[in-house]
């Protein structure tokens, strides 16, 4: 564990080197999520599935995710998290790896399951440790790099998928994702350090456990701040795993280009949109403590007139439509993600962090990827994405409110 005077900043070698292995570790935990989207007309045509079933494997993933948080959660408030993340990685990985010997729909669907448990496990625990390393006023910042690795795994899924599968086949890129994460979740259980649970925060909430939980429904920061995120992520879920496929159905591209182009639209409009949106929420904070909500009701809404370009304006503006529709939605991916954190105690992060990724997927990309596959079948993939506009006006409108109840960051964290 680092000393006093080590506990806080890049600075100290010790956190350096837990913060980048920690990176290593949540890219590579997109990059596994997205091979499939990046495969899946080839998964598609291999087992002969509607778009229903295709969408249906992400839900299962995302089921055992939602599943697998509240208990995760409550470990994380309990017990010390580093072995819990390493269990994620390995686990997550070695179900990656499985996916080499799949050859049925139904070892697919459990494969999925398996990676949503280890997932929950990492996704958790991750921010939780950062904000244990750095105080309120610093969390967007390190945040807002810490989830690069949204947008850069999933332009890796996707350019794996796509190119490798196109080559090899669709099983040989979920191979290639797998090896790494072992191999990071090894160095990780060896140089990575756990900071001291609340270890930046200048005032302790000295509640019983049992009492603070509880409170997290009646907090209106938290509870806003997740929900909206809710339904952004209905929509993100939706349109990243059918994308590639909308593009191949629509724009006359084979899968290699497909996954190429979605690749390098996402990976340059995460990089460009998280950064510009924490450089952004950072100046706004200096003004206003409801930066963090506001900046990213803003970015959905914008994102809003731009997805509906792409889902349903002519084929000759819809890359670009795509291109400004992504940058405009990852604007928010560091102040969300900080405004959550910010909301709540030390004491309760993990299990708040929890109970907000259980309700992010419940409400979100669980069921969206099944729920356009069914509206396509019975209509078009057009129509199937275009109900993903609705869930942005919602989102918006929650973010907003959310602001009204953002806590002040040089004081002490929200009711619980």
């Amino acid at each position: 564990m680092p000393s006093a005077n080590e506990r806080h900043g890049l600075q100290s070698r010790p956190v350096l080197i837990t913060f980048l292995l920690l990176l290593g570790l949540s890219l590579l935990n997109y990059i596994d999520r997205y091979l499939l989207p990046g495969t899946q007309p080839l998964v598609q045509s291999e087992f002969h599935l509607s778009d229903e079933r295709l969408g249906a494997l992400t839900t299962a993933l995302f089921v055992t995710y939602m599943l697998t948080a509240p208990l995760t959660g409550w470990l994380g408030d309990r017990v010390r998290r580093k072995p819990l993340i390493v269990t994620g990685a390995i686990l997550w990985s070695l179900a990656t790896l499985f996916t080499f010997n799949v050859h049925s729909y139904g070892s697919l669907y459990f494969r999925h399951a398996l990676v949503g448990v280890g997932e929950a496990t990492f996704g958790i625990f991750a921010p939780a440790v950062l904000s244990d390393f750095f105080p309120a006023r610093e969390r967007n910042r390190i945040l807002s790099l810490f989830y690069l690795t949204i947008p850069v795994g999933a332009a890796l899924g996707y350019l794996l998928g796509g190119q490798l599968g196109g080559r090899f086949g669709w099983r040989v890129p979920f191979v290639v994702g797998a090896i790494p994460g072992l191999a990071l979740a090894l160095a990780y259980a060896l140089a990575g350090v756990e900071p001291e649970r609340g270890a930046s925060e200048t005032t302790r909430d000295t509640r019983p456990l049992r009492h603070q939980i509880p409170a997290l429904l009646a907090n209106p920061a938290y509870m806003l701040a997740t929900l909206g995120m809710a339904m952004m992520v209905f929509t993100m879920g939706g349109i990243s795993a059918w994308m590639p496929t909308f593009l191949y159905r629509f724009s006359g591209m084979s899968v290699a280009q497909a996954g190429t182009v979605l690749g390098a639209i996402t990976v340059l409009d995460g990089l460009a949109g998280t950064w510009v949106g924490g450089w952004l929420a950072e100046r706004w904070l200096r003004t206003n403590p409801r930066a963090l909500y506001l900046l990213s009701a803003w970015s959905v809404l914008l994102t809003l007139p731009l997805a509906a370009l792409v889902f349903f304006g002519p084929a000759s503006w819809s890359l670009v439509a795509l291109l400004a529709a992504e940058f405009c939605l990852f604007l928010n991916t560091g102040p969300l993600n900080a405004a959550v954190c910010n909301a709540v105690s030390a004491s309760v992060r993990s299990s708040a962090l929890a109970l907000n990724l259980f309700l992010i997927h419940m409400l979100g990309d669980t069921f969206s990827p099944q729920i356009i596959g069914a509206i396509s079948d019975h209509s078009s993939l057009r129509i199937g994405l275009g109900a993903t506009l609705v869930t942005l006006i919602v989102s918006a409108a929650l973010l907003f409110g959310g602001a009204r109840f953002a806590p002040p960051l040089d004081g002490p964290s929200a009711a619980c």
